[in-house]
């Protein structure tokens, strides 16, 4: 078994600059000479273990699933520094914080009657950001405290659809799924949310239809803009920060990403989850996100309608909604690990 004090030194190995898909053979590689130096470092060169670790590959390190608390009902999930692992409750709004690598976690932001999470984000100062669903509020928590940063009331509470978040060095943008527009929080030179939410009309290609629309989104390559998929029709958009006009996403066939929920960018390859189907679509964009093609779809026999994933490493890691299925408080939940192809 592996000395306890060792994972932390895991997360960096499977977390460093040169990750990205890599052979496995590669991954023992760096994780072998990056742990090494690390534990000499910090004074654990003779600790069991030590010497076996170079060998393993992440999956033989990283536990499968995350357990949730019973009757979570989860729906977002967010990886931040190292290896601190998110995820936020539709039923109460609490936010669960794990660690990857250990599989253990707690509550770090408690429920309240009326309040609710859905999508989450990370920024690079730790704050957490969150989309509070039908109750039209985003709220920004301090991802080490718990403490609540800021709160905005964005649209009325049953008017809108508060879904998702993303996040560029000047603004937090949050798709709302009944209106053709985004809701806009302005950061200052420090990445704190700075200023008054602003709306930001979308023109151009997007009808707003029946059911859900704008759901997940995401950057594109060159930072230049926007992604987001609409979940009813399963089209992709392109949007233009500036203006808010929306481009149909060349080379996707008409409900190419049918069910597309939570998006996630690594570079060039966006993923986007397609919840009931319980599946992954990976898409190859050009540098500019304007065009793209399906390229492979990502599976896991532990998949149960998920609806957001995020990154560790060569691995992804998906929340399971389990939509349609009664929550009790005893029903399970948790996040499953899925190898990138």
């Amino acid at each position: 078994m592996l000395h306890a004090a060792l994972t932390p030194l895991i997360a960096l190995a499977l977390t460093s600059p040169a990750a990205a898909p890599a052979p496995e053979e590669t991954l023992r590689e760096r994780a072998a000479s990056s742990i090494s130096a690390e534990a000499e470092k910090a004074g654990l060169g003779d600790l069991p273990g030590l010497e076996a670790l170079g060998s393993l590959r992440g999956a033989d390190v990283l536990p499968p699933t995350l357990s949730l608390p019973d009757g979570f009902a989860p729906e977002g999930v967010a990886i931040g520094y190292g290896a601190l692992v998110y995820a936020g409750s539709t039923a109460d709004g609490s936010i669960w914080r794990g660690d990857v690598v250990t599989g253990r976690g707690e509550v770090l932001v408690p429920g309240e009657e009326g309040r609710t999470t859905r999508g989450l984000e990370v920024d690079r100062r730790g704050q957490l950001w969150v989309a509070g669903g039908p109750t039209g509020t985003a709220r920004v928590y301090d991802g080490i405290t718990g403490d609540e940063v800021a709160s905005y009331q964005l649209v009325e509470p049953g008017e809108g659809f508060i879904n998702d978040v993303v996040l560029t060095p000047r603004a937090a943008y949050f798709t709302d799924s009944r209106a053709a527009e985004l809701q806009v929080v302005p950061l200052g030179r420090d990445g704190r949310p700075s200023g008054g939410a602003r709306v930001l009309p979308l023109t151009g290609d997007l009808e707003i239809v029946d059911g859900f629309n704008l759901n997940g989104i995401e950057t594109t390559p060159d930072g230049k803009g926007l992604l987001a998929v609409q979940s009813a029709t399963g089209l992709l958009f392109d949007i233009d920060l500036a203006t808010g006009a929306t481009t149909r996403v060349a080379g996707l066939d008409d409900g190419a990403l049918s069910n597309g929920d939570g998006l996630l960018r690594d570079r060039g390859t966006l993923y986007v989850v397609r919840n009931s189907l319980n599946e992954v679509a990976v898409v190859d964009l050009d540098a500019t996100g304007a065009s793209g093609a399906i390229t492979g779809t990502l599976t896991d026999d532990d998949l149960d309608v998920p609806t957001t994933v995020a990154l560790f490493g060569p691995f992804l890691y998906a929340v399971n909604a389990r939509f349609g299925t009664e929550v009790t408080p005893t029903t399970p939940y948790d996040v499953v690990r899925i190898t990138r192809n």
